[in-house]
């Protein structure tokens, strides 16, 4: 993070006695204020979820500039630079144009109380609206009801992908309660598309839909994605397109892409199959499953691999759990590291039982990082202390290899991961 946008969100972080507040009125006083940047958009696309919001919108956006299409991307959190949370017309926001929106943004709001997150969606907003592009990708941050992305009034296509328990104290102890919030995000006319999800969960889906006149497309009913010897197929009412292996590994992918095709294909965009098919095989999001090659990768025999992922909730682990298995031609190390707020032992459940050792780790600038402690606890034991990344790659090489080691449990670790490793794919570091 350049070292003034640093100090400006030090300084926004004592406008609001909270980091997280949803609600909508904060933001809409400052978007007034501001013109109304919001209402000046290209066509949006709004994805909410608890997993895969990332993965679609990097499926989104790379299908659209597979067709030419000029596309602003607005997601979170940032791995290692913030500028990585706003993407004008294809290129990441530059340091100085950043700053300079930033600063007046925070001169226009004039001390309001407000959240970083509401300030940093008004920039994005405010950057967006004074750069021409041709389509509009947007994260939700968290939730969707009151999350700050949630004042666009008309987006051309929604997606919701899949939905587990996160974010408990913000959001509700129960699936449901929490797909509530994030059916906030739909809107009268306005097509959405459904990933696969819990029974329960798509229960509450629907009935929201419905109340709200919003057409929906669920994965399983509307369209189907299964897997081909190469690549898979995509099924809807317009038709079958056989497209090639996403580029993100993981069966669960398939299920991100398709959210997106169908998100595409449902809203007032048209892009070409070619494009679609381009789209999926070159998508890029750091961290998802990612191999790393540099530094870090060094301190383990050549013949082994080193991956990382941002998982970091229950749903995640699930998810990490089936993918693991496939990974059954050698043993797998876990080397994981958590956010204090987030569940690490439903997190580790179905993980543990894949793993050849677990190790707990705790980076040093890693924030709000769990205990090395905490997660040694929550693994019943299991898990033995890292501390450190660099200390756990170095004794996993002392065991009988090769073998596999997968970093994982927070977004916050692979941002740290990624410096680390100084030869990782960061995003456009």
């Amino acid at each position: 993070m350049p070292n003034r946008i640093d100090g400006i969100v030090a300084r926004l972080h004592g406008l609001h006695p909270r980091l997280i507040d949803l609600s909508l009125d904060r933001l809409l006083t400052l978007l007034h204020k501001l013109g109304n940047p919001q209402l000046r958009l290209p066509p949006v696309l709004h994805v909410a979820g608890t997993n895969g919001k990332g993965s679609t919108c990097a499926f989104l956006r790379a299908m659209a500039e597979a067709a030419g299409q000029r596309v602003h991307v607005y997601t979170s959190p940032h791995l290692i630079r913030w500028n990585e949370r706003i993407r004008i017309a294809g290129q990441l926001v530059s340091d100085t144009a950043l700053e300079a929106a930033f600063d007046y943004v925070e001169h226009v709001n004039a001390g309001a109380p407000i959240t970083v997150f509401e300030v940093n969606t008004a920039v994005a907003f405010h950057l967006f609206a004074t750069t021409s592009a041709d389509v509009c990708v947007l994260e939700v941050g968290l939730g969707g009801r009151g999350d700050a992305t949630n004042v666009i009034d008309q987006p051309t296509a929604c997606a919701i992908t899949s939905i587990s328990l996160d974010h408990r104290d913000l959001l509700g102890d129960t699936l449901t309660a929490i797909a509530a919030e994030k059916a906030g995000i739909m809107k009268p006319g306005v097509p959405v598309a459904i990933g696969a999800q819990p029974p329960e969960v798509l229960d509450v889906l629907l009935e929201h839909a419905a109340r709200v006149g919003a057409p929906a497309r669920i994965h399983g009913r509307d369209w189907h994605v299964c897997p081909l010897p190469v690549g898979f197929r995509y099924q809807d009412d317009a038709g079958t397109l056989d497209l090639p292996p996403p580029s993100l590994p993981g069966a669960f992918q398939l299920d991100n892409a398709g959210i997106a095709i169908t998100a595409i294909r449902a809203s007032a965009l048209s892009l070409p199959s070619t494009a679609i098919g381009a789209g999926i095989a070159t998508a890029e999001w750091p961290a998802r499953l990612q191999r790393l090659h540099g530094r870090l990768a060094t301190l383990l025999p050549e013949d082994w691999e080193l991956w990382l992922d941002g998982g970091h909730n229950p749903g995640a682990g699930v998810v990490l759990a089936e993918h693991l298995r496939t990974w059954n031609d050698r043993p797998v190390h876990l080397i994981v590291g958590m956010k204090r707020s987030k569940d690490s032992e439903e997190f580790l459940r179905p993980l543990i039982p894949l793993a050849a050792t677990v190790w707990a780790v705790a980076e040093e600038h890693q924030h709000d990082a769990r205990s090395v402690e905490e997660i040694v606890v929550a693994s019943r034991g299991i898990a033995r202390p890292g501390p450190h990344v660099a200390d756990a790659l170095r004794a996993v090489a002392r065991q009988p290899g090769p073998a596999k080691v997968l970093i994982c449990g927070s977004l916050y670790l692979a941002g740290e991961v990624l410096q680390q490793d100084a030869n990782g794919q960061a995003p456009d570091a």
